[in-house]
């Protein structure tokens, strides 16, 4: 389309693809599939928007309408998308500082963002982003996330929550006079039971063996097929209403989820706003770029569809993120935990994504009554079990098998995502990344001196010169500046990889510095790139080449 420019890239969801050749086996493998994963999102998508300082409905038509979309129009075949744990701070955040019209009008510049960032064929730039980078920011989030969710764990009567680390560590700590046992127990025997349920029903574990050997109990083996954060959900509301506790629920302070669709309506938007979000829009880009394609990797790892194409996954999130906000929903992005539990129940296409939005639209409009009953504290249970998958603590544990590059970028990123903010945190650890590869590449560069005599320097180069290496000439300068009458600087540049315009200008000053006591500056050996430079900068008409 633009001259010089590579064409733009075409928009080919993943699902058109995958219905070539699609039957009933496939469809059956979908929508068991679907259902599942539709289940498993209901908890979930309620305590991210809790979480994040919006009603649950939020999180849920979130979790409908961009699991929809991006299932419909995404580069993957098996990937959920909806609202997601990493995403809890970030909305807080804008909401608690911005407000909620400019947290809608942020998510859909965002969305345009992604949908541009695909089109121009940018999504495999988030692959340059160091895993020491991602690791450090996802280990933080999880951090905040255990930490905004203590409110609700001890039952603590904070009216709202502050956005930042010590903020809230200060609030939690002037409200622990109202700690609540019973949500403090009920949140426990959540996470508990999380940790403890898939491991009951291990097909190893010695009580899947012993109700094996059992006859007529069936039905108690079927509940094994029924995904832990559900069975949680259910028993705990059941005993919570049953027992009376005096407990916060999703009724007693949101008054329950509306049963019906969600209205369209317009965010006030102003130029001058979107021109105030420029921070929070790219992170929510950021972010959301950076997980989806993440868990897009991982799906292909764990499933036999097809590899993804991120540009389109990337558009497709983009429409997502920009139509979402419409109907008062939330920042989506691909979720892991959702797309595993996808592939691991027979997924084959992205019908089990669209048929998983069916199913939770099903439950929002027949059942919505009934989450009035749900406790807060068994939601930031969930949260916290969630938190605690979603950091790599192990990580921490193998930083001594690294070099001291990767443990800085890795922690100061951590503890910057913590103590300050997302945004910060990964420019400084992309900061960190540039200064360390510039001083490691830097490092395997070489200037020698080989001979040397009043009217011959041999020296050899080696590496790639460019501006974090430059310095590495100035024994070949100061050999130049005092160089007697009509010295050769002959230099071997056969082990000369590449050459940048700064590198170019070290050689050009070499060369002045020859010429003014008559000398020469002789090339030998130059390889496609440096000679390409140095011919174009029409630095080549003033040395000697060799080859």
């Amino acid at each position: 389309m633009f001259p010089g420019l590579p064409p733009l890239a075409p928009f080919r969801p993943r699902l058109l693809q995958d219905l070539r050749g699609y039957n009933k086996q496939k469809f059956a493998l979908d929508v068991g599939a679907g259902a599942t994963v539709g289940i498993v999102a209901l908890p979930l998508a309620m305590a991210f928007a809790i979480a994040s300082g919006l009603k649950p409905e939020a999180g849920l038509w979130t979790a409908i309408i961009a699991g929809f979309l991006i299932s419909a129009l995404g580069g993957t075949s098996v990937q959920i998308g909806g609202p997601a744990g990493a995403f809890i701070v970030i909305v807080y955040g804008i909401v608690e500082r911005y407000g909620l019209a400019n947290l809608l009008i942020s998510t859909v510049s965002a969305g345009v963002l992604l949908f541009l960032l695909g089109w121009l064929r940018l999504g495999s730039l988030v692959r340059y982003v160091p895993v020491s980078v991602v690791i450090g920011f996802t280990n933080g989030i999880a951090v905040l996330i255990g930490l905004s969710q203590l409110r609700d764990v001890m039952g603590l009567q904070v009216e709202k929550m502050p956005a930042d680390f010590f903020n809230q560590i200060g609030t939690l700590a002037n409200a622990i006079g109202s700690f609540n046992p019973y949500a403090f127990g009920l949140a426990t025997v959540c996470v508990l039971g999380l940790f403890i349920w898939p491991r009951l029903w291990a097909v190893d574990s010695q009580f899947r063996r012993q109700l094996d050997s059992i006859q007529g109990i069936s039905a108690l083996k079927a509940t094994s097929r029924v995904p832990a954060p559900v069975i949680a959900l259910v028993t705990l509301s059941l005993l919570a209403w049953y027992l009376n506790l005096p407990v916060e629920t999703i009724g007693s302070r949101f008054g329950g989820i509306p049963q019906g669709l969600p209205v369209f309506e317009l965010p006030a938007f102003s130029w001058e706003t979107v021109k105030l979000l420029v921070v929070p829009t790219l992170t929510i880009a950021l972010l959301g770029a950076i997980e989806s394609l993440l868990c897009a990797r991982v799906a292909d790892q764990l499933s036999d569809t097809p590899k993804h194409d991120p540009n389109q996954e990337l558009m497709a999130q983009g429409i997502a993120n920009t139509v979402v906000p419409f109907f008062g929903g939330m920042p989506a992005t691909g979720t892991i935990a959702r797309t595993v539990t996808n592939i691991r129940a027979g997924a084959v296409s992205p019908v089990a994504g669209i048929v998983h939005a069916a199913t939770l639209a099903a439950v929002v409009l027949l059942a919505a009554p009934l989450a009035m009953h749900i406790p807060l504290a068994v939601l930031a249970g969930v949260l916290l079990f969630v938190a605690w998958n979603m950091g790599e603590w192990r990580e921490f544990v193998r930083l001594k098998q690294f070099s001291s590059h990767y443990r800085l970028m890795m922690v100061s990123t951590f503890v910057v995502t913590i103590v300050f903010d997302l945004t910060v945190a990964v420019e400084l650890g992309l900061v960190l990344a540039i200064v360390l590869f510039v001083r490691r590449q830097s490092s395997l560069f070489t200037a020698d001196v080989d001979a040397h005599s009043d009217q011959r320097l041999e020296g050899r180069l080696y590496g790639a010169l460019f501006f974090g290496a430059v310095a590495k000439l100035d024994a070949l300068q100061r050999a130049a500046d005092a160089a007697p009458k009509g010295l050769v600087m002959r230099l071997d540049v056969r082990q000369l990889i590449s050459l940048d315009t700064t590198g170019l200008d070290a050689l050009e000053q070499l060369q002045r510095s020859l010429s003014k006591r008559e000398g020469r500056l002789v090339l030998c050996g130059l390889n496609p790139q440096p000679r390409s430079l140095v011919q174009r900068s029409g630095f080549a008409q003033h040395i000697d080449l060799e080859d």
